[in-house]
C-alpha cells in the first residue's frame, strides 16, 4: 500500500534528503523543498496530503509559509519541526491552523505516527466536505449548477 504524499520543507538540505529517504523507505511519497516559496510553488502545482515544515527557515519562514498554505485552502495538514528552543513558535503555528509539531531532532518513528495521524484528519475532513456538497445537491440541485440565473428570471 502507498503511503501519504509528504511534502518536505526544511532549509537544511542533508536533513530533507536523509528524511525523505527514510519516509520513502516507509512506501511514502516524498517531495522535499529547500525553503518557504519552493514550498507554496510545489502546493501550488500539485496535491500533498501532509506537509512537514520546518519554522526556522531564512526568507519566508515556517509560520509565513504556514500562513500561506492556509491562504490556499488545500485539505493539506501541516506538521511543524521546530527547535526545542522554539516551541511557542510552534504552540503559535497550531493557533494559526498546524496540525502538531515534534521537537528536532526528531525519531522517524515519531513523525511517521504524526504523519500518519495528520493523514488521517484530512482524509476526514475531505470525506466531510464532499458529503456536505452531496447533501446540497439533493437538497437543492438547481443550487449546485446555478441553472438559473436572477438576471435570466427577471425576464
Amino acid at each position: 500500500m502507498i503511503g501519504a504524499k509528504i511534502l518536505l520543507v526544511d532549509d537544511e538540505v542533508i536533513f530533507t534528503e536523509n528524511m525523505a529517504k527514510l519516509l520513502t523507505n516507509r512506501d511514502y511519497r516524498v517531495t522535499a523543498v529547500n525553503s518557504g516559496d519552493a514550498a507554496i510553488k510545489a502546493l501550488e502545482e500539485e496535491n500533498f496530503d501532509v506537509v512537514v515544515l520546518d519554522l526556522k527557515m531564512p526568507g519566508m519562514d515556517g509560520i509565513t509559509t504556514l500562513e500561506e498554505i492556509k491562504k490556499l485552502g488545500l485539505f493539506t495538514e501541516t506538521l511543524i519541526l521546530t527547535g526545542h528552543g522554539a516551541i511557542d513558535t510552534a504552540l503559535e503555528a497550531i493557533k494559526l491552523g498546524a496540525y502538531d509539531y515534534l521537537t528536532k531532532p526528531c525519531e522517524i518513528d515519531e513523525l511517521v505516527a504524526k504523519i500518519e495521524d495528520a493523514w488521517s484528519k484530512k482524509d476526514d475532513l475531505e470525506k466531510k466536505d464532499i458529503q456536505d456538497k452531496i447533501h446540497k445537491v439533493v437538497e437543492s440541485p438547481r443550487s449546485a449548477f446555478n441553472v438559473f440565473s436572477k438576471d435570466k428570471r427577471k425576464k
